[in-house]
Parts: C-alpha cells; sequence; structure tokens
C-alpha cells in the first residue's frame, strides 16, 4: 500500500496541475460591515456561534470576495434610492483590508454610479454630471486610479477588478430621468454609443493596468439567457479592441432560467472567445421564499435542501467547463437574526431566523479546490500525519480510490 501510496503522488503531481488550475469561490459581502455593527450574530451549521465572519468562510474553503464600489452613494436622493447601496471608497477600505489580511483574493465591482448600476440603471455619479464624453473618459480613468491607489495603499490590492457592472447597455448614461440618459439607454443598437463605451472601458481599464498590473479585468453582463445580446457584446468588445481578461457573468434562475440556460451560454462563450476566463461572478437562490420579481419558474424548493440542491447542481455544472474559474455568491452575508434589520431578502447563504450557515454555503465551495475547500488539513497534537478525503471526512487512512489531504500534501488512490 506504501508504495501504491508513492506511485499515486506521483501521478497526482501531474494530474492535479493538468486538471486544477486556481478556481475562486466565494461571495459579494460588501454589507457586511452593516450587519456586524447592526449586532447579527452570526452561527455556523450546527448552530455554534461564529467569532468572525470572514476566517469562518476562509476555513470551510472560500477563497475570494467581492466588494462593491460606489461614486458618491450619499448623493442619490432618486425615489428608487437603497440605504444598501452605501458603499463609498472610504467605506470599502477597511472592508477590503480585512478581506486580504484574512488570506482571501479580492475582486472589486466599480458601479461607476452613486446608486445601483445594472441593466435598467447605469445613472452619472452627480459629481460628473455636465460633463461631455471626452471629459467622462478623463474622469473615470482619474477616479479608477485614485480609487485603485488608495486600495494599494490600505493594504488591499485587489486581485480582479471589475470597471463597471452589468454593463451589457453601457453605462455612465446621464443623470437619472433626463432626456440624455433615456437616450443612451435604449441606443445600443447605435455604433456611436458603442464607440462611447469602448472610450469609457478603455480608459477605466488603463488605469487598472498601470495601477495593478497583475490584476484580472472583468467585463460583467447578465444576458446568459439571451446568448445573441450576450454575443453580441463580446464581439463589440473584441472590435473595439478592449483590453480585458474575464468574462463575468450574472446568472439567476429565478430571472434567467433554469441551468440548462446557462450551460448553453457557457458552451457559446467558451467556443466564441477561446482566450478569456469566465467567472459567474453574481448568482443566488432562496432558502425560503422566492425573491420579489421572480420571473421565472424553479425547480427546486425554496427551502434549505432545494437551495443546497441547486448549489451542488451549479457547482457540477461548472466543473465541466474547463475555463470557468470563479464562483461569487451574491449577498452572501445577508443575516438579520439578532438585529433590528428586515429579513425580506432569501437568497444569502445564512438564514436570517436562526442565524445559522445555510446547507449550500459548504456545497459551493466544492467548486473551489480539488479537495472540496480542505486547503490544509490540521494536525494532531503530537505531530501524527492526518488524512481527510474531499468532504472534509477525516480518515485514518487514505486507502480507498480518492482524493486526499494531509497538511500540505495531496495525493491521489486508484
Amino acid at each position: 500500500m506504501k508504495l501504491r501510496c508513492i506511485i499515486a503522488a506521483a501521478l497526482a503531481a501531474v494530474a492535479v496541475m493538468t486538471v486544477s488550475a486556481q478556481r475562486y469561490v466565494g461571495g459579494d459581502i460588501s454589507l457586511l460591515p452593516e450587519y456586524e455593527q447592526a449586532g447579527a450574530q452570526y452561527k455556523d451549521a450546527d448552530g455554534k456561534p461564529i467569532a468572525e465572519v470572514l476566517p469562518y468562510l476562509r476555513s470551510v474553503g472560500m477563497n475570494a470576495m467581492r466588494v462593491r464600489v460606489f461614486v458618491n452613494p450619499e448623493d442619490y436622493s432618486g425615489a428608487d434610492a437603497d440605504k444598501n447601496a452605501c458603499q463609498s471608497l472610504e467605506y470599502v477600505l477597511p472592508l477590503c483590508k480585512r478581506i486580504k489580511e484574512c488570506g482571501l483574493s479580492l475582486m472589486v465591482d466599480f458601479h461607476y454610479s452613486d446608486t445601483w448600476a445594472d441593466p435598467a440603471k447605469q445613472w452619472t455619479p452627480k459629481a460628473w454630471a455636465g460633463q461631455d464624453d471626452e471629459e467622462l473618459c478623463e474622469t473615470i480613468y482619474e477616479y479608477t486610479r485614485r480609487s485603485l491607489a488608495a486600495l494599494k495603499e490600505a493594504g488591499a490590492t485587489p486581485d480582479f477588478v471589475q470597471p463597471g457592472n452589468e454593463i451589457s447597455y453601457g453605462m455612465l448614461w446621464g443623470i437619472a430621468g433626463t432626456p440624455e440618459a433615456e437616450l443612451k439607454k435604449t441606443l445600443m443598437g447605435s455604433d456611436a454609443n458603442w464607440a462611447r463605451l469602448g472610450n469609457l472601458l478603455r480608459n477605466a481599464i488603463k488605469a487598472c493596468r498601470e495601477e495593478c498590473p497583475e490584476a484580472g479585468v472583468v467585463i460583467h453582463t447578465e444576458r446568459v439567457a439571451q446568448v445573441d445580446v450576450m454575443n453580441n457584446f463580446y464581439d463589440r468588445m473584441e472590435s473595439l479592441g478592449i483590453d480585458y481578461d474575464i468574462i463575468g457573468l450574472s446568472y439567476y434562475p429565478y430571472f434567467h432560467g433554469n441551468l440548462r440556460v446557462l450551460d448553453a451560454a457557457l458552451n457559446d462563450v467558451e467556443m466564441r472567445y477561446p482566450d478569456k476566463q469566465i467567472m459567474i461572478v453574481e448568482t443566488g437562490y432562496p432558502y425560503k421564499w422566492e425573491v420579489p420579481g421572480s420571473t421565472e419558474k424553479v425547480d427546486y424548493p425554496y427551502t434549505d435542501a432545494g437551495q443546497n440542491e441547486f448549489a451542488s447542481r451549479l457547482v457540477d455544472l461548472l466543473l465541466r467547463h474547463e475555463r470557468v474559474d470563479g464562483l461569487f455568491w451574491w449577498w452572501l452575508e445577508y443575516n438579520a437574526y439578532g438585529t433590528s434589520l428586515s429579513g425580506w431578502y432569501n437568497a444569502p447563504l445564512f438564514d436570517s431566523t436562526t442565524g445559522k450557515a445555510c446547507s449550500a454555503l459548504r456545497t459551493i465551495c466544492r467548486f473551489g479546490s480539488d479537495t472540496g475547500g480542505v486547503e490544509k488539513a490540521p494536525a494532531d497534537e503530537g505531530g501524527e500525519e492526518v488524512w481527510y478525503d474531499v468532504n472534509g471526512r477525516r480518515v485514518v487512512r487514505p486507502t480507498d480510490p480518492g482524493i486526499y489531504v494531509s497538511r500540505n500534501r495531496k495525493i491521489v488512490v486508484r
């Protein structure tokens, strides 16, 4: 058996390098400071209190977090103003530093707005009002550069930068409600508007390359249910010569349809853009009632078990796509338990009625590594070698076929 393990380890060294490039799994946790300040009580799946959320997420197998940034969220006064859209640069600096200090990779998501930027809303920040396109290009460059420089100075250099959030229909349309904004919103069929978007992106990405040359640049859309629209967008990026590394996609089954929809979209982007990596930068599924505004019939019940089944099937699907290397659960930290906050949102990875981690939290960590989230197994006192299987279960000896880890070693028994 010893010889078998030695041989298997040698084979594994090749097999693991071949099969597994680095994969990133985590979530958008942009509102974590608010829940912590409100006294939210986070617990593990067994109901044991969690002292600190980020180290806990790291311990179960997450290795990356995403944080959104608005320009001046206090400037937005529209009827749809949302107190959850509060992440100014000053707000996120301490959070991003904590993420990096915890050993997690960091993705920074620039909304380039004072409020939520999405396909239906790409409003220009109030402070940038009245600027023509040339001035906006200079402003977006300077704002991105200064923001990244501040993150670096704070010890929070991003590993990934997302210049724009769900920009299928452009960005920086103008001030909400103005005729100018509505024109840019509706005319992405116009070559001039595509050229405008290209100029904005080029200047934002120039700042990314200058300040964070090692960071991957993510271009983010959400049209997986409209493959022709999605392909047209990334074809335009290619024809405009946009310099980026990663195709970032949003996928919500209750908005976009079942996993077959996502599978078809991934097949298309893999075939058409072979030089790009792909990340699911936003996803989620409820553990109780449906998310308000849901438009698609879903395949799983609104229960902890249903959410976990979705997560498991999603991971299985993504692992079949070799160039998908990122999975981020949106608003995973939402938890009103122990606070006076509303518990209306039911697609995070903590249960707001109990504070307990949902089953899906550990399940999505399977995507992060070949070891199912076990990156470094602890040793027993006395130095005895302890082995763990891909589900994190301790085994006496790694004799059955499978992948096992112990401290910094990994073997494959065939």
